[in-house]
């Protein structure tokens, strides 16, 4: 199975030996070894079925296919890069966040309701299923990982929400009285709350 690695906080090294990861299109900034990309297709690489719900949901990824013998690198307009691995879980994250994933990997379309009256913002998001690694990208620091527990529920601005795993449910609270503190008037109509046991990844900017 290929190997992904934080090179740098900005930077994925993909270690490809026979192998193959799909990543972002356009996130190779260098490589070296025998090492092949082509589209993943019609759906990323999942199928038609996968594409066509992506493109009646919008929620967008394409992806391309990485194969062969050598090392890759991976980045996308200097945002900070953290490496999940992945053991037969599904790993709930925003389309525009995925960098790429390796190993027996399945992504899909899940829908998570409405989250945001002014943007729209997570009407539906990117599953990742299986067992490897999946490389998610942060703006404006590393990411922050909040454990979850069935005691303290999260909730999160979802501009800042990036990821999910675990034994969560996901609802969602009207009562954003505290965005006009933080100077959101015009914001999101909804906050994300979590609930049960798992990690939420959030990023230190919003989108």
């Amino acid at each position: 199975m290929a190997q992904l690695f934080e090179q740098s906080k900005k930077v994925i090294e993909v270690h490809l030996a026979n192998t193959s990861i799909r990543a972002i299109s356009g996130s190779m900034v260098a490589y070296e070894g025998a090492v092949q990309f082509k589209s993943a297709g019609f759906g990323g690489g999942d199928g038609v079925l996968a594409g066509m719900k992506r493109r009646a949901t919008g929620e967008k990824l394409s992806l391309m296919e990485c194969g062969g013998q050598g090392r890759v690198f991976l980045a996308v307009n200097g945002q900070y890069v953290s490496v999940v691995n992945l053991n037969n879980e599904t790993l709930q994250v925003e389309s525009q966040q995925l960098l790429a994933f390796a190993g027996n990997l399945r992504t899909d379309v899940r829908f998570a309701g409405v989250r945001g009256a002014s943007s729209g913002q997570g009407l539906f998001t990117t599953t990742v299923s299986g067992q490897g690694q999946v490389a998610l990208l942060s703006a404006g620091g590393p990411l922050i990982h909040l454990e979850v527990s069935p005691q303290f529920p999260l909730v999160v601005d979802p501009d800042a929400f990036v990821a999910a795993r675990g034994n969560l449910n996901q609802s969602f609270v009207t009562d954003v009285s505290w965005r006009s503190v933080m100077g959101h008037d015009g914001g999101e109509a909804f906050s994300l709350r979590w609930d049960g046991q798992g990690v939420v990844s959030i990023q230190p900017a919003e989108r």
